[in-house]
């Protein structure tokens, strides 16, 4: 009898917030403007150092095991707040929190462009990428709450806006550098972080002003006070969790990797640079298709499939030909990347309610994360230990092959919430 009623209940509240009528915001053209902006800021920082590895190493003595360390740390950061942030999103709205995350991360940027030893700068690098993570694991949400009915289109455009960021920064980071020094080409990218919390700042200050006279469209309905969620009890987070770590191994080993790998053949820093922008650059429409894309096809697997060949087809081009049609296996590589807004799609369409969209967008972030830590960090050590170029794109390629496995879980049409255990009734 106990468990009919809590079934009871809990389909009481899914059909409540799917049915729910949000009210229409005058303002939410700026939280989209928020939305988009904090997705701009989310890669400059990550994709602003690699290019100047040599001028901050003038200063700054790194050796491999830091260079690793410091590939590593997108990953370990956005980690990190995978696991956290859904915690604190019981806690906090999502709004202010989202204002914290973005101003840790302008702390974090500006600080490490005063640091004076490779730690100072690891330990400010990291503090970034956890201001950073956090904002990754909040848009999902943020979309759901605030565009149900718009979610795809939403995703495309801060998704393409994560590839305009990756792309652009990597090709003004060395001529930043060139005028004014490292300091100055690292930490400008800041102003981007800045802008984004100053515009969640005043979507509070005008929420804030409403609440008296108007139901607000960021107030929670009840799953996430009333119940706990265990994402760990839904294939799909472990699907998600696959994704996010082949995806994020792969992505972010070529982020940190690709121009040390291509200066290795006898490329200059600034083409190397160029095609490390190429990379992030080509990653710009596929974001914008593949959410389209998915909303036209009856099965999304095989564009899922097609661009996890793209992955593995650019890396052989780059192994075994790096100085010939070097743009072509970058581009082909960079085609991958699509399975980014692949994973951000199927977060909020494999789930009913704003919480559960946070809870999948965190656990299966911050799952697949700590693995893809191994991505960028044993890339470069098995360079190291053999020589070649080939041990480190094998490892990518089993990493393709968790990935795959991955899509194929999620493939099967599983909707979070309605996996039994996933939602229980707080006692």
């Amino acid at each position: 009898m106990a468990n009919n009623q809590q079934k009871f209940q809990l389909s009481a509240v899914l059909l409540t917030e799917e049915g729910v009528t949000r009210p229409r915001l005058r303002g939410r053209w700026l939280v989209l403007a928020g939305i988009l902006l904090t997705a701009l800021s989310a890669r400059p920082a990550v994709m602003g150092v690699a290019p100047i590895l040599p001028e901050i190493s003038r200063d700054l003595p790194f050796d491999i095991a830091s260079l690793g360390v410091l590939g590593m740390l997108p990953t370990a950061g956005f980690a990190v707040t995978g696991f956290l942030t859904p915690r604190m999103m019981r806690r906090i709205e999502l709004e202010p929190l989202i204002v914290v995350s973005l101003l840790i991360a302008v702390a974090g940027q500006l600080g490490r462009t005063f640091g004076t030893t490779v730690l100072a700068f690891l330990a400010l690098s990291l503090l970034t990428m956890v201001g950073l993570g956090v904002g990754n694991i909040l848009l999902p949400p943020l979309v759901k709450r605030y565009f149900p009915d718009h979610i795809g289109l939403v995703t495309a455009l801060y998704m393409a806006l994560f590839a305009f960021g990756t792309a652009l920064t990597p090709q003004l980071s060395v001529p930043l550098t060139e005028y004014a020094g490292w300091r100055f080409s690292a930490g400008i990218w800041s102003a981007a972080s800045a802008a984004a919390a100053l515009l969640w700042i005043i979507v509070l200050m005008r929420a804030g002003s409403k609440l008296q006279t108007m139901p607000s469209p960021v107030r929670e309905v009840p799953p996430a006070r009333s119940f706990r969620i265990r994402p760990w009890r839904s294939p799909v987070s472990w699907g998600l969790s696959m994704v996010f770590a082949g995806a994020s191994s792969n992505a972010f080993a070529m982020f940190v990797w690709l121009p040390t790998l291509l200066t290795d053949q006898g490329m200059s820093a600034g083409s190397a640079g160029s095609m490390l922008a190429l990379f992030a650059l080509t990653g710009l429409p596929v974001s914008l298709l593949v959410p389209s894309l998915l909303a036209r096809v009856a099965s999304p697997l095989p564009i899922a499939l097609l661009l996890v060949t793209m992955f593995a087809i650019g890396y052989v081009g780059l192994l075994l030909s790096p100085t010939a049609l070097t743009a072509v296996w970058v581009i082909l590589a960079g085609l991958g990347q699509g399975i980014y807004s692949y994973a951000f799609v199927t977060i909020n369409m494999r789930t009913r309610t704003t919480a559960g969209s946070g809870a999948l967008s965190g656990f299966s972030q911050g799952m697949g994360y700590s693995l893809a830590c191994s991505g960028p960090l044993f890339f470069g050590i098995l360079h190291d230990l053999s020589g070649s170029w080939a041990a480190s794109f094998a490892m990518l390629c089993l990493w393709l092959l968790v990935l795959t496995a991955g899509l194929l879980v999620i493939s099967r049409g599983v909707t979070f919430e309605d996996r039994p255990g996933v939602l229980m009734l707080k006692p």
